[in-house]
């Protein structure tokens, strides 16, 4: 099924709304606040939203080779021991992330979001697709916003406002 440039980009406008939703809950936390967690042993809003920056670096530069060594270094923001982050902090990476995100999938075709990647021997799916990874990034935006937005509010702050 090939798709018009242009619906592509109205799809995209949602996942768009999302993004300016995640950033506008955390640009007012404090350092505690970002501390917060659901329960003892799960994962604060600092480490989710770092995970959420992480994630989008690693398939965009990693995988498909996209941004430069300023955007690469946020795929190892989520790493084991690497340092907290202040909402300010948090708040670029997003914002980088999607920036980078989002010039990429500009200048893509429907044609090239059918490129595909080699993974790792033995994993599967044996090839991603851009698509897959955009789509993969979709869902793992929805999934941990949904963490942050549900952490938020059970602490009585203002969640995502979806």
């Amino acid at each position: 099924m090939t798709e018009d440039p242009s619906t592509l980009a109205v799809f995209y406008k949602g996942w768009s709304d999302y993004q300016t939703l995640l950033t506008k809950a955390i640009a007012p936390l404090t350092t505690e606040q970002l501390t917060l967690s659901v329960a003892p042993g799960l994962r604060s809003i600092s480490t989710i939203v770092r995970h959420m920056i992480g994630g989008r670096a690693r398939w965009f530069h990693d995988m498909i080779g996209v941004g430069d060594e300023e955007f690469a270094s946020l795929g190892r923001w989520d790493s084991k021991g690497a340092p907290e982050r202040d909402a300010a902090e948090l708040v670029f990476g997003l914002e980088t992330s999607w920036r980078v995100m989002q010039e990429a999938l500009a200048s893509w075709t429907p044609e090239e979001m059918l490129q595909s990647y080699e993974n790792d021997p033995g994993d599967e799916p044996a090839l991603f697709t851009r698509q897959w990874i955009i789509w993969h990034l979709i869902e793992h935006d929805l999934h941990h916003g949904g963490e942050v937005s549900l952490t938020l509010g059970l602490h009585g702050l203002q969640a995502l406002d979806l």
